[in-house]
């Protein structure tokens, strides 16, 4: 991989030796970016950040903690296809992601005196046998439990709907706990939204395991790459037929390809926001060293009912890195992106309005037969890293 921070003017007279331009360096772009360089194109890669691999950058902080800066990042996938393509730039650290939620307790009398932690509790998330345990003590926990998998199969899934529509009362009020203690208060912070404003379906499809299974994710692979994000993407993108500039707004010379340009990188500013700004959400990280081994047990806690921030995720959990008496944290606090200078836009708030807003951009795009939107921003859509790398590996092969 060549990379430099040239300025435009230096460039003007290679642009033209370039089969494909890719605009952005995240997934999406380094994907696609590899898959068509070993097809033999010549591919030009355009980042406006000062480093590689989009959100999913990581580095090592001011006391050698290896962060990620743009949120905790955790690879799952049930594609063989996209875990190979990746396997091939990086060796894997075992990592089955555990997530718990930390609530304050409604009724601190069911809980066993050694379980009460200044008059809070936790339980796993998704919510499950265990969580049940947990929530209402060992006994009481225990018996609800089996009132479940008396009327649903062990080690499935089921629905708040599917519970609230249970005959049985105890049965049903499971459901509106894990709506109050999992669900609301953690939605209408992550969105800003209201109860009422919360899309039904949504929270019908939350989901209570009838099983002790506290991974987060179920997929066939997880981990996290061994020696970080940011390697992975260097690797990927070592190669002869791929040339990387960093620090580059890559709009105002779009017209200057010669051929097809894949667009990672939002929509609407590609369009000088002709139709209006497309809502986004965007987050506030806040991040933490302390001079102690570990804050918390698990990589991510969950703060489902109160506090401002919505999740806090301790970095050593996630890397395996062993730094004896510093860790660092990172609290997540959520808002609407405004577009302001140094803001990111992070979550599409997808709805029929923004749908319909988004379509007219679309159809813009649409009229350049060279130009294929690829990602998050592009396509306004919420995408996992492993589908997104599916996509970029799609699009590649069709062209």
């Amino acid at each position: 991989m060549r990379r430099s921070r040239a300025p435009l003017e230096r460039m003007d007279a290679d642009l033209k030796k370039y089969d494909i331009w890719i605009v952005g360096a995240g997934y999406a772009g380094a994907v696609s970016a590899r898959a068509l360089a070993e097809k033999g194109k010549k591919v030009l890669v355009l980042e406006r950040r000062d480093h590689i691999g989009g959100n999913a950058y990581d580095c090592l902080d001011g006391h050698g903690v290896l962060i990620h800066k743009y949120g905790p990042h955790i690879f799952h996938t049930n594609n063989r296809a996209v875990f190979d393509f990746l396997s091939r730039f990086t060796e894997w650290r075992r990592y089955q992601h555990r997530v718990i939620a930390n609530v304050p307790r409604d009724n601190p009398e069911v809980v066993p005196a050694h379980k009460k932690t200044d008059g809070r509790f936790f339980f796993p998330v998704p919510f499950n046998l265990d969580s049940l345990k947990n929530a209402f003590g060992e006994r009481e926990g225990g018996r609800l439990g089996e009132k479940l998998l008396a009327a649903y199969p062990a080690q499935s899934q089921v629905t708040i709907l599917e519970l609230r529509q249970n005959p049985d009362p105890e049965v049903a009020a499971i459901a509106d706990y894990v709506y109050e203690h999992v669900f609301v208060h953690y939605t209408m912070k992550q969105w800003g939204q209201k109860p009422e404003e919360i899309d039904p379906s949504t929270t019908a499809r939350v989901p209570v395991r009838l099983s002790r299974d506290d991974r987060y994710f179920q997929d066939a692979y997880q981990g996290m790459p061994l020696e970080g994000y940011t390697k992975m993407f260097e690797r990927m993108l070592d190669h002869p037929n791929i040339e990387v500039r960093l620090g580059v707004d890559a709009r105002p010379i779009l017209k200057e390809a010669g051929g097809p340009v894949i667009y990672t990188g939002q929509v609407d500013e590609l369009f000088g926001f002709q139709f209006g700004p497309l809502p986004y959400r965007t987050l506030d990280f806040r991040f933490e060293t302390l001079p102690q081994d570990a804050f918390q047990t698990h990589g991510t806690v969950n703060y489902t009912v109160d506090q401002d921030f919505t999740r806090i995720t301790e970095f050593k959990h996630l890397t395996g890195q062993e730094l004896p008496r510093v860790t660092t944290i990172v609290k997540e606090y959520s808002r609407p992106y405004t577009g302001d200078p140094g803001e990111i836009p992070y979550y599409a708030i997808i709805n029929p309005e923004n749908n319909a807003l988004y379509a007219k951009y679309k159809a813009e795009a649409d009229k350049k037969p060279n130009l294929y939107l690829l990602g998050r921003l592009a396509e306004y859509k919420y995408y996992n890293m492993d589908a997104i790398a599916a996509r970029a590996l799609e699009l590649a092969e069709g062209l």
